[in-house]
C-alpha cells in the first residue's frame, strides 16, 4: 500500500506532460573483454529483447504512464557513450525507434579497461535527469570485475537513500579470455556483482551463459524489472 501510494502521488505530479511510471537506464560494458562479436550480441540482444512480444507488453501495459528508457556503454574511467537517449515508450512505434537505433549503432573505439564503478557513477547521474518518474532503475550489464576507476562498493554505498534500484546482467564465460586482468569466466562472477553492485530495493542480479545468452536473460531481467501496479490498481488504492 505505501509502496502503491508513492507511485500514484508521483505519477499525479506530472500534470503537463505523460506521467513517468519507471526510468529504465541500461549499461553496456564495451571493455576490452568484449569482442566485435560479442559487441554485436550485446546490441542485437537489447534490441531483440525489446522486440520480444512480452517485453512489449509490458512496456505498453500502463498507458498513459510511460515508461523512459535511456541506453548507454562504457568501458574506461571517462569512456560512457549514449546510444539511445532518453526516450519515452509511449507505443509500439517509439520501440520500433529504439531498435532501430540500435541496430545502426557502429562500434567505437573504446578504452579497454573496466571501470565498473565509474559506470555506476555515470548511470545515476542519468537517472537524476529524471526525478520525475515513480521508479528509477539502472541496468549495469558486464563480463568482468571492475579494474580501474572507484571501487563499485563505494559508489555503491554513495547511492543509499538515492531511491535508485541498481539490477545487473552479469556475463559468464565458458572459454577464457586473453585479457590481462579479466575475470570473464569465473564462477564467482555473479557472486561479485551480487556483493559489489546491485542495490536498492528488489535489487537482483540476472546471468547470461555468455553472449549468445544475452537476449534471453535479458528478455528474463527486462520482464522481472517491469513487473509492478497497473494504473487501474493505482487508482483503486488512491480511492
Amino acid at each position: 500500500m505505501i509502496r502503491a501510494l508513492a507511485v500514484a502521488l508521483a505519477l499525479a505530479g506530472t500534470a503537463n506532460a505523460a506521467p513517468c511510471r519507471q526510468a529504465l537506464v541500461l549499461g553496456l560494458d564495451v571493455s576490452g573483454s568484449v569482442d566485435a562479436r560479442e559487441y554485436r550480441l550485446q546490441l542485437d540482444g537489447v534490441a531483440s529483447a525489446l522486440g520480444n512480444p512480452n517485453v512489449r507488453d509490458a512496456l505498453l501495459a500502463t498507458r498513459p504512464a510511460v515508461v523512459s528508457v535511456l541506453i548507454y556503454e562504457w568501458s574506461g574511467p571517462d569512456d560512457q557513450r549514449v546510444l539511445v537517449p532518453w526516450t519515452d515508450i509511449s507505443g509500439s512505434a517509439t520501440i520500433d525507434e529504439v531498435i532501430d537505433q540500435l541496430a545502426s549503432t557502429a562500434r567505437r573505439d573504446a578504452s579497454p579497461g573496466t571501470a565498473l564503478g565509474a559506470a555506476m557513477a555515470a548511470g545515476a547521474q542519468h537517472l537524476s535527469q529524471r526525478p520525475d518518474c515513480a521508479k528509477r532503475t539502472l541496468d549495469i550489464s558486464g563480463d568482468g570485475k571492475s579494474n580501474l576507476g572507484p571501487r563499485p562498493r563505494d559508489v555503491k554505498n554513495n547511492m543509499a537513500g538515492m531511491g535508485i534500484t541498481v539490477n545487473a546482467l552479469v556475463v559468464t564465460l565458458d572459454r577464457p579470455r586473453p585479457v590481462e586482468g579479466s575475470d570473464a569466466g569465473n564462477e564467482d562472477l555473479a557472486a561479485y556483482f551480487k556483493a559489489e553492485v546491485i542495490t536498492g530495493a528488489d535489487a537482483f542480479a540476472e546471468t547470461a551463459r555468455g553472449y549468445a545468452d544475452y537476449e534471453a536473460a535479458m528478455v528474463r531481467k527486462l520482464l522481472r524489472e517491469l513487473a509492478g501496479l497497473s494504473v487501474a490498481q493505482l487508482t483503486a488504492d488512491q480511492r
